[in-house]
């Protein structure tokens, strides 16, 4: 066993524009002995681009459970890993919250390296009062189940914050405008930072005029209930 374990980077990649990556995120990922990332191709394409070549171990929802174990071997004997997901910062509705257990509770350096979020870009630039807010992230994939947390919030006090997969946006937006009303004021961003950015607010009606059947990454922000119409 080495005199030193190793150190856990968490290091947040573009969301969108490749030039989103900061110097200390390149650095970090040029040292480590490997990365451990969410999807090995989208990974492979990014060190492409930074023409850094390492070592990839897929970390993601299938294979969490298995793979912690020898993550943490590998640290234990003195490497230095770098976790990535497939855009922005990692664990973060992301795989890698039970890497983090037990890393911590192997008394493991964990270091974040900040940058790019979907959420907080989007945050920046919505015009609501979002000094609370309330954040939803994935709704289940059932239907029954996405309706019923959408009703169990529908009198919230404060904004929602919802996520989901680009096929899921058009259905998102048609169970939002039955648990609120299609009147419901609401901030849609999609492809936040990508030549396709386009950001939308106004009542669930308007934006899915606007948007139809468009799949895109987005962040959805529901207003709060005061300035809600039936």
């Amino acid at each position: 066993m080495p005199d030193k374990t190793g150190t856990l980077y968490v290091v947040a990649t573009p969301i969108g524009h490749p030039g989103e990556i900061n110097s200390r995120a390149i650095e970090v990922l040029s040292r480590v002995d490997l990365i451990i990332c969410e999807e090995r191709k989208v990974a492979s394409r990014l060190l492409k681009q930074l023409e850094i070549s390492k070592p990839l171990l897929e970390l993601n929802e299938h294979n969490e459970d298995e793979m912690v174990q020898e993550i943490l071997l590998k640290v234990l004997q003195g490497h230095n890993l770098a976790l990535i997901s497939d855009c922005g910062t990692p664990v973060f509705s992301d795989p890698g919250r039970k890497l983090l257990e037990i890393m911590y509770g192997s008394n493991i350096l964990v270091v974040p390296v900040s940058g790019p979020s979907s959420l907080m870009t989007a945050i920046s630039v919505c015009p609501f009062d979002l000094r609370q807010f309330y954040f939803l992230g994935f709704l289940p994939p059932q239907t029954e189940q996405r309706k019923i947390v959408l009703q169990r919030h529908s009198s919230s006090q404060d904004p929602l914050i919802l996520m989901d997969t680009p096929y899921r946006m058009a259905k998102l937006l048609e169970e939002v405008a039955n648990a609120f009303g299609k009147k419901q004021t609401i901030f849609l961003a999609t492809d936040l930072t990508m030549p396709s950015e386009r950001i939308y607010i106004g009542e669930v009606q308007e934006v899915q005029a606007q948007v139809q059947q468009r799949k895109a990454e987005f962040i959805l922000i529901i207003e709060k209930t005061q300035r809600r119409r039936s």
